[in-house]
């Protein structure tokens, strides 16, 4: 009886916490999921290690050239800056302290913004990469945690070629979503004050969006949903959905822990559909008698 109520899709949905908190739990659900469960291992080994070499690629590449350069930036406007107070009269000296404060605090924000930006490719490429074992991942999450999965389509040449044009198209469909948010976002961070905090307000919300449609996009693509749908299924499912691509996007944006955390995330990522989008969304539809699911071809 306790095994058919742990493999029921409704139970499940009940047992999981609500509202704007429940997003923020998957991680750690996901991470005693794969802690008891070894035969799932395999899956996250391979990705685990692609990860690495990707992340020491980006950190090497990307984040020591750019901390030299902030280090540059911060010191020449300080510099800038004690000559400006040098020619103010006295009583402005106290000036020089908010100088140095204000260096820390820029260095602190472009450091965290640079660690963001690293953290979103690496999603980008770590995904991609490691797609053929992520997917396996998720079909077996899938399958252990509603007892079911859908029917899948026979395997053709054609049907690859389909895979590989609807591969292409999300990541098209994401950059156009980044460019046309990100860019108004960064210009926003030119007017000082409230510009610069709205830009990186928008710009964590941006990214928080897309990095919870690729954790959650394993699970919808084998049904086959288009683009638009996808988003309906994130916004319908908000704020859950908002506090699960926040704490994702956190995760993959701290050094080293986002080596691991892709997985991770992605394991988090077919847990909350399972738990939160299949019972209202698919359930009713895809139930057949064999316990096999219908998807569109």
């Amino acid at each position: 009886m306790s095994k058919q109520l742990n493999s029921n899709p409704a139970h499940s949905a009940i047992s999981a916490p609500i509202g704007l908190l429940a997003g923020f739990t998957y991680p750690l659900r996901a991470f005693t999921l794969l802690w008891q469960t070894p035969k799932l291992w395999g899956y996250v080994l391979i990705p685990v290690v692609l990860n690495f070499l990707i992340g020491i690629s980006l950190y090497l590449g990307l984040l020591f050239p750019s901390l030299s350069g902030i280090d540059l930036l911060v010191a020449n406007l300080s510099l800038h800056f004690h000559t400006l107070i040098a020619n103010l009269p006295q009583w402005l000296s106290f000036l020089a302290v908010l100088t140095i404060a204000f260096g820390w605090l820029l260095r602190i924000l472009l450091v965290a913004g640079l660690l963001l930006i690293i953290g979103f490719l690496l999603v980008q490429f770590g995904v991609i990469l490691g797609s053929p074992w992520y997917g396996e991942l998720s079909q077996q999450l899938e399958l252990l945690r509603n007892g079911q999965l859908p029917a899948e389509a026979p395997m053709s040449l054609t049907s690859i070629f389909q895979d590989i044009k609807r591969a292409i198209a999300f990541e098209f469909r994401k950059l156009q979503i980044l460019l046309s948010f990100g860019i108004p976002l960064l210009v926003l961070n030119f007017i000082p004050g409230v510009g610069s905090i709205l830009g990186s307000l928008g710009g964590v919300a941006l990214g928080a969006t897309l990095v919870c449609l690729d954790f959650l996009d394993a699970p919808l693509e084998r049904r086959r949903r288009p683009f638009k749908e996808k988003l309906d299924i994130l916004r319908g499912s908000f704020p859950a959905s908002g506090s699960f691509g926040l704490v994702c996007f956190g995760l993959v944006s701290i050094p080293l822990l986002n080596l691991l955390a892709i997985p991770l995330c992605v394991t988090a990522g077919t847990l909350f559909f399972c738990d939160r989008i299949w019972p209202t969304r698919f359930a009713s539809q895809e139930q057949t008698s064999d316990g096999k699911t219908d998807i569109p071809t």
